[in-house]
């Protein structure tokens, strides 16, 4: 049959590094662009996690579908071997999705040692390696054979507050700044950049809640009633990487089940 339209809406063939790839929203994300044909490069500080979860992988779809390597993204040293890592591997790179995240309790009343150590953490993963990891991906992202794309993971910790969180908070924040400033500087280099805001999801950061606690909060204030499943957000994020979606820059799109917009 012939098609009436030009833009393609497939990534099989794509190279794309993903960090936190050891679990939820990493894991998924992973999985689905291994299923739309893509080859992925998973990076997570939890080796033996992210090694299963490349395994997974590679057991479907073949052993040169899926690397790994056991980066803290919070580190400069450990950043600049897993991109060389990753390009080797990979041929190339024409996807980051920066996922890694992690939260720290951060209150005015904690003492100042780990008030500063929670605080500094926080900022160098959720936010510094976001940035760093791009500039180092940037040589090859900008000679993707359909435009580089880089995929921030945020939170709608962006766009409210939860008490206790502040430097969680502040960093996704920061990642919805960065996403624009680097959207708009990247943009003639046939790069894009965009942030997913996920709200509520059944990932390991909310295991601890307990199944009640989430329910009730569920009811209360999420429109659908219900957490997210990670796989959710992950075709989010691959939509925004589709050669389709090539005008789509500097954009926020939030994942939450229309939490952040209800008053009720």
């Amino acid at each position: 049959m012939t098609r009436l339209t030009r833009l393609s809406r497939s990534v099989a063939g794509a190279r794309v590094l993903v960090t936190g790839a050891a679990s939820g929203m990493g894991r998924a994300t992973a999985q689905l662009f291994a299923d739309e044909g893509a080859r992925v490069f998973l990076a997570d500080r939890n080796e033996v996690s992210v090694r299963s979860v490349a395994g997974e992988i590679a057991a479907v779809h073949g052993p040169q579908t899926a690397g790994w390597n056991g980066a803290d993204v919070g580190s400069d040293a450990e950043r600049r071997i897993l991109v060389a890592a990753a390009a080797e591997w990979l041929g190339s790179i024409d996807i980051l999705i920066n996922n890694a995240g992690i939260s720290r309790p951060s209150t005015v009343d904690m003492d100042d040692e780990s008030f500063t150590l929670n605080w500094d953490e926080t900022l160098a993963v959720n936010v510094s390696a976001h940035v760093h990891l791009a500039r180092l991906c940037l040589p090859l992202l900008s000679v993707a054979p359909h435009g580089g794309r880089i995929v921030n993971i945020a939170s709608t910790e962006a766009i409210v507050a939860t008490r206790g969180l502040s430097a969680y908070t502040a960093a996704k924040h920061a990642v919805v700044g960065l996403t624009k400033s680097l959207a708009v500087e990247l943009g003639r280099r046939n790069v894009t950049v965009n942030a997913v805001c996920p709200g509520p999801i059944l990932t390991g950061m909310t295991e601890a809640i307990g199944d009640d606690a989430r329910q009730k909060y569920a009811r209360r204030k999420v429109p659908l009633a219900r957490y997210g499943d990670p796989e959710e957000v992950a075709h989010m994020t691959l939509n925004l990487c589709l050669p389709a979606s090539s005008f789509v820059n500097g954009a926020t799109v939030v994942v939450d089940g229309g939490m952040s917009v209800s008053h009720t």
